[in-house]
């Protein structure tokens, strides 16, 4: 078949797209537009004409009818090899348009904005652009549409290699392409619309991402993996960030990643850290200063911070920078860097990837969580509270003075995979952190004996092992730490069994959402071992 001869541009994001006229001009290619884009290529005295001269119909109603005419769509959707086609085409007086690049109207920005109003976003919901996509890609065998700006000269070199023309093969890649975007540009339009309705109705739930990225491989070697972002996405986010240092992320990155500045997020009101591994958060805590958060965090769990993934809410600094001395991460991520810290990481971490936050590290925001099983999706509310009215149950009222610490210990134990236990400490005046964690476990008194109270007893030996002469023996050392720590549980307590092991242990503050038919069992226990129970009428499973 003949090469391109006439083609209709017609961008909102005129990014590369004079340069990308020329090259077209410049191998014969008639050139048709529209308003914007016209008076763009005018400005660049690119030869050009106006799609009201071809139809013989201006543009109206505000621009929202200028393309969506017979002489725009017949050139579009006729079939070269149809003698039926080309019989109608002759007796009407049409001529093909044999390739087409439109780019939407910025409904996804639109609504990104948060004054957006509802007028505005539904003023920027195109029409004309995506019938012209559809049109074109529909009839790929003999229609090119592009839809993306990197595209363009991909375009203008197989036009070279073909004498003017595409190959099938390229044609039918830019039509998928074509056909992702306007089913993204949709589910935008849908989600938007969603937030719009009553919240006893239950609409359709629609999700389409754009072009993704190939990783290197997936969980393990031989899985394929890919990762796409969610175009109207605006919070601070790990899909988001910009890499400044280090290697391309792979998927496992992304997921520790996510958890990381997930539950970071949770300590936006004061310096905080948190330092994933596998997903669960084995190091977590606030400070002062970014510096003293950090190495809070850090002796939650020494040895598995080893190559972990560490996300921070404030600006990295240079003192934070020097608690990486001698320290392996895999991943840190910070709303910002300062110049010398950002210099040392460059200098000494070449093995850290060094990631900045699209956004300030605001607290967490409602949204839907999604999760795919096999033949569909789980769509729910994102997990952004911490607790009810609390209440003191027991004989021996719970001291409200912990509950600051109590708020830090189920931010953390929210984040940690069920059934979960976290241990809490306030390690300075009015900070706070981890002691030790059970993740993951069948029975949530596995989580603590097994787990939980391991690794605090692991860390109460370094801290002794640190502490002063006048500390004391090792047991009264932890009994007084163990005294004042607070146990944190993600989930009622089935049975008294962790009540009676965290007494054991000389736990004496015990916090959980209650709401079983043991619940009196329970209480009756922390009596019975003098245990102040606070009970926060919410349940944080994270599975």
């Amino acid at each position: 078949m003949p090469g391109i001869a006439r083609a209709l541009l017609s961008v909102s994001d005129k990014t590369g797209i004079v340069d990308f006229a020329r090259g077209l001009a410049n191998r014969e290619v008639e050139l048709l537009s529209t308003g914007g884009t016209a008076q763009a290529l005018r400005d660049a005295r690119i030869p050009v004409l106006d799609v009201a001269e071809l139809t013989g119909f201006p543009e109206m109603l505000d621009g929202r009818v200028k393309t969506l005419h017979p002489k725009v769509h017949a050139g579009l959707l006729y079939l070269r090899d149809n003698e039926e086609h080309q019989a109608a085409m002759k007796a009407h007086g049409l001529s093909p348009i044999d390739l087409v690049c439109v780019n939407l109207y910025p409904f996804e920005q639109t609504v990104a904005r948060c004054d957006v109003t509802f007028t505005e976003a539904v003023e920027n919901i195109d029409i004309g652009g995506p019938t012209l996509i559809r049109s074109a890609a529909k009839n790929m065998r003999f229609v090119t549409v592009v839809t993306d700006p990197t595209d363009y000269g991909r375009v203008l070199e197989e036009m070279d290699a073909h004498a003017g023309e595409l190959s099938y093969g390229l044609r039918r890649e830019l039509a998928q392409k074509a056909f992702a975007r306007t089913a993204s540009y949709n589910a935008a339009i849908a989600q938007y619309l969603s937030g719009e309705l009553d919240e006893d109705t239950t609409p359709p739930f629609v999700l389409a991402y754009g072009s993704g990225t190939e990783l290197r491989y997936g969980e393990n070697p031989h899985q394929k993996a890919f990762f796409y972002r969610d175009r109207v996405s605006i919070e601070p986010g790990i899909a988001y960030c910009e890499v400044l240092h280090g290697q391309a992320m792979s998927y496992n990155n992304y997921l520790d990643g996510d958890a990381a500045v997930e539950a970071v997020k949770e300590l936006s009101d004061v310096p905080g850290v948190a330092v994933v591994k596998h997903s669960n958060p084995c190091g977590f805590a606030t400070g002062p200063t970014l510096a003293a958060a950090f190495e809070a965090a850090w002796a939650g769990d020494p040895v598995s911070a080893f190559g972990s993934v560490i996300a921070v809410n404030r600006p990295f600094d240079s003192a934070t920078a020097g608690c990486l001395k001698g320290r392996r991460i895999d991943v840190l991520i910070a709303p910002d860097y300062e110049p010398d810290a950002l210099a040392y990481l460059a200098e000494k971490k070449t093995h850290t990837r060094v990631l900045k936050l699209n956004a300030p590290c605001t607290g967490p925001t409602p949204g839907r969580a999604v999760r795919q099983i096999t033949g569909g999706i789980l769509v729910q509310d994102r997990d952004a509270k911490v607790m009810e009215e609390p209440s003191s149950v027991t004989a021996k009222s719970f001291p409200m003075e912990k509950i600051p610490l109590v708020e830090f210990g189920i931010k953390a134990c929210k984040h940690v995979k069920s059934n979960a236990i976290v241990l809490v400490r306030e390690w300075a005046p009015g900070c706070y952190s981890v002691l030790g964690m059970g993740a993951g476990q069948p029975n949530r008194v596995d989580a603590l004996r097994k787990l939980a109270l391991t690794k605090a007893r692991e860390n109460i030996e370094i801290l002794y092992e640190a502490a002063s002469a006048e500390s004391g023996d090792l047991e009264a050392f932890a009994a007084g730490l163990l005294g004042e720590t607070v146990l944190i549980s993600d989930a009622f307590f089935p049975f008294a069994d962790t009540i009676e092991a965290a007494a054991q242990a000389g736990i004496r503050y015990v916090v959980q959402p209650g709401g079983s038919v043991r619940d009196p069992e329970v209480i009756d226990a922390a009596d019975r071992l003098g245990i102040a129970m606070l009970v926060t009428g919410m349940r944080h499973f994270r599975h």
